[in-house]
């Protein structure tokens, strides 16, 4: 049985506590947080999409960067293996549009509790409010590692015992249910509190990216892991909203549209091309095909402006685009051309469209000429704008770069530069695209740390 310090209490740290201490070790959690799971929490608007139900040979279509690393992870863990993790903790779990798998109470608290009640069956002790500030090596192996509280002084805790309904709670001064996710307090340490020092045989590190900072995510992981020898590839928001230069784009802020077609270029090399939902937002664009976009395209191209495109009539040809116009402009033939387009576009973008059309407003439809129809046209079928950026930290889902892959065991998920350092979930050079696959990534990895402990 080894001693093993599990650094970060997110979805990686959590399952890999399970996994070590369930195969027999003696596992301590740190977290710098009040609570686990503070970025789990809020992920999937607050439902949690833990995973995908796609084919477990799909798995990996859908990973953005060094999907190969991920062979062993997901082949020791892979969805079933997640789904039915969570189905025997007593979480019921439900399937939706593209196999997104979702606790079936939509509440994201339930998925943090299930992993709770897992890491107290495998004895798995947790310390909250407690910041790991260094690894200690001796002779290229770890001896343990150095913490001390962040924050507020009220740092050592353990799990609650659930109540008669099963589920764990901790009434508070009030007597009142706290959020789930928070530990009982312990003792207090002293106002002023050195560094302690905390032996052990082995380290996982899961301390995640620099998304979400307001969850704790800050990057201080990497530091500790730069400390050691590693290195890490450069570092940027992904599955995150683009910048726009355009006004008249952000001033569509909210506006939601679906089943468009969205494509980006740099120049005339086409980058990236798919159909689905796109929202404006106060910097310029997001929805389900631009996060897509923000991870697949290469990370170069984002130095230099891009260009976009959004088909809002994707299922109609140009000809038939052209067809349909002429109908709506005989249906409303002696409106004014601003009041003419109501059953073809949402609202909040019909003065957009006017204006790129260059189509006087008060013209009467049937005054409107053939070649100022085709641009109206070209308008509706090639929505221009340009990309100048991607959004901050605050609104990416995930960090794309971490620790190099050459550097890491694939088949351990053990450092190849310090014997019993491991690496799991956001720190790693390894991300997805939307739909539950990068919490995929976290479960995997962080399990197979877990069990390769020796």
């Amino acid at each position: 049985m080894s001693r093993v310090a599990v650094i970060g209490g997110g979805a990686a740290g959590m399952m890999a506590a399970f996994a070590a201490g369930t195969a027999g070790h003696e596992v301590t959690l740190f977290e710098h947080n009040e609570k686990l799971g503070k970025k789990l929490y809020i992920t999937g608007k607050g439902r949690c999409n833990l995973t995908n139900a796609c084919g477990a040979d799909e798995l990996f279509d859908h990973i953005s960067k060094n999907g190969r690393f991920l062979y062993s992870a997901f082949s020791r863990f892979d969805n079933r293996a997640v789904m039915d993790f969570f189905e025997k903790q007593g979480l019921r779990l439900k399937t939706e549009r593209g196999n997104r798998v979702f606790p079936q109470s939509d509440h994201s608290s339930d998925v943090i509790k299930a992993l709770q009640q897992a890491m107290r069956r495998a004895d798995v002790r947790v310390m909250l409010h407690t910041e790991a500030t260094e690894i200690e090596v001796r002779e290229g192996s770890v001896c343990g590692i150095s913490f001390r509280p962040a924050g507020e002084p009220d740092t050592l805790g353990r799990s609650r015992e659930p109540d008669a309904s099963g589920r764990s709670r901790e009434p508070d001064a009030a007597g009142r249910d706290k959020e789930p996710g928070a530990f009982e307090r312990g003792r207090e340490p002293e106002a002023s509190v050195r560094p302690a020092f905390f032996p052990c045989d082995a380290v996982i590190l899961a301390t995640g990216g620099r998304s979400c900072p307001s969850t704790g995510s800050d990057g201080s992981g990497w530091e500790i892991v730069k400390a050691l020898g590693h290195t890490c590839t450069e570092l940027r928001p992904s599955l995150v909203g683009m910048t726009v230069k355009e006004d008249y784009i952000t001033e569509l802020q909210g506006l939601s549209l679906k089943n468009i077609a969205f494509t980006v270029k740099s120049g005339k090399k086409k980058l990236y091309e798919a159909f689905g939902e796109l929202l404006f937002t106060h910097q310029g664009i997001s929805g389900p095909t631009v996060l897509t976009a923000s991870s697949l395209i290469p990370d170069k191209y984002f130095a230099d402006e891009l260009s976009f495109e959004i088909d809002l009539k994707p299922s109609l040809t140009e000809e038939q685009m052209d067809h349909r116009i002429l109908r709506d402009f005989e249906e409303n033939v002696n409106r004014q051309y601003k009041n003419s387009l109501g059953k073809l576009l949402p609202s909040k973008i019909i003065p957009c469209v006017i204006l790129l059309s260059g189509i006087d407003p008060e013209k009467r439809v049937n005054s409107v000429t053939k070649e100022e129809r085709r641009r109206l046209m070209t308008v509706l079928k090639h929505f221009p704008g340009t990309v100048t950026g991607l959004a901050g930290w605050n609104e990416a889902i995930i960090t794309r770069g971490g620790i190099r892959v050459k550097e890491v065991n694939p088949s351990t998920m053990e450092s190849k530069l310090v014997t019993g350092v491991y690496f799991c979930g956001e720190m790693l050079d390894v991300d997805a695209v939307t739909g539950g696959f990068n919490l995929q990534i976290a479960w995997s990895t962080g399990y197979l740390a877990g069990i390769s402990v020796p």
